[in-house]
């Protein structure tokens, strides 16, 4: 009998946001006041706030450090370290998360804005890995303070070059749980479509405009596996699993 046909090798390209946690059991990123766990934005999440107060962020990132030994990698999380082990292709996993999770279930991930489980020293931008509380710790190199490794606003992204050359060799892009607004991850989407890349969106709602050609709407848990499955089936973009 004539063997089934295989499809043609795909390299995917994946970018996660809060969404993809949220049903981990950690809390998006901010409120519609602007607020993050119940503190002013500008406060712990910029250069400004931290020379400002560092003692008030230090308690905020060893308090949300000390969340992720309280939370587990969901569906979400294992469906794409299961697409990036089992697809026939390259998988790229960009996250704006500073969760662990994505490790955790055994992908391989790039953090654009950082990681908790990171510090940074202030003097030299020695990094190293971080469990503990970081409020009266000093680097290891070199004697002096440390942050923790997290891009906050004004601070440029990480790993964008790594990030480009994954998007330009992209067949497929899938924006999973993010709202689309913060750039530069939110042009990703419109620079794929324009360069002809068939584009998926998977989010509890749909962040709306043209920039998807499909979009899978409902929690991550009961989404992300659905199109994994289709994927690992050879199913085309838009296509569930057979």
């Amino acid at each position: 009998p004539a063997r089934a046909h295989t499809p043609p090798m795909t390299n995917v390209f994946v970018l996660t946001g809060a969404g993809v946690s949220a049903e981990s059991g950690i809390r998006t990123f901010r409120d519609a006041n602007g607020l993050w766990e119940g503190h002013d934005v500008m406060a712990v999440a910029t250069p400004e706030g931290f020379a400002a107060d560092p003692a008030l962020v230090h308690r905020f990132y060893d308090a949300r450090r000390a969340e992720l030994d309280r939370v587990r990698p969901n569906a979400a999380h294992e469906a794409l370290a299961r697409l990036q082990r089992e697809l026939d292709g390259r998988v790229a996993i960009v996250t704006q998360n500073v969760d662990d999770l994505h490790e955790r279930a055994g992908a391989e991930v790039l953090h654009m804005h950082g990681e908790l489980r990171r510090a940074r020293c202030t003097a030299r931008g020695h990094v190293h890995r971080w469990s503990g509380p970081l409020a009266a710790a000093v680097c290891p190199d070199c004697g002096a303070s440390m942050r923790p490794d997290i891009v906050w606003f004004g601070e440029m992204p990480m790993h964008l070059d790594r990030i480009e050359t994954a998007l330009a060799g992209a067949d497929l892009f899938a924006a999973i749980g993010t709202s689309g607004e913060v750039y530069p991850a939110a042009g990703y989407a419109e620079a794929a479509r324009a360069a002809g890349i068939p584009t998926v969106e998977i989010n509890l709602e749909p962040t709306g405009g043209a920039r998807f050609d499909e979009v899978r709407a409902g929690p991550a848990t009961r989404e992300v596996p659905a199109w994994v499955d289709a994927l690992l089936s050879g199913a085309r973009p838009g296509e569930r699993a057979r």
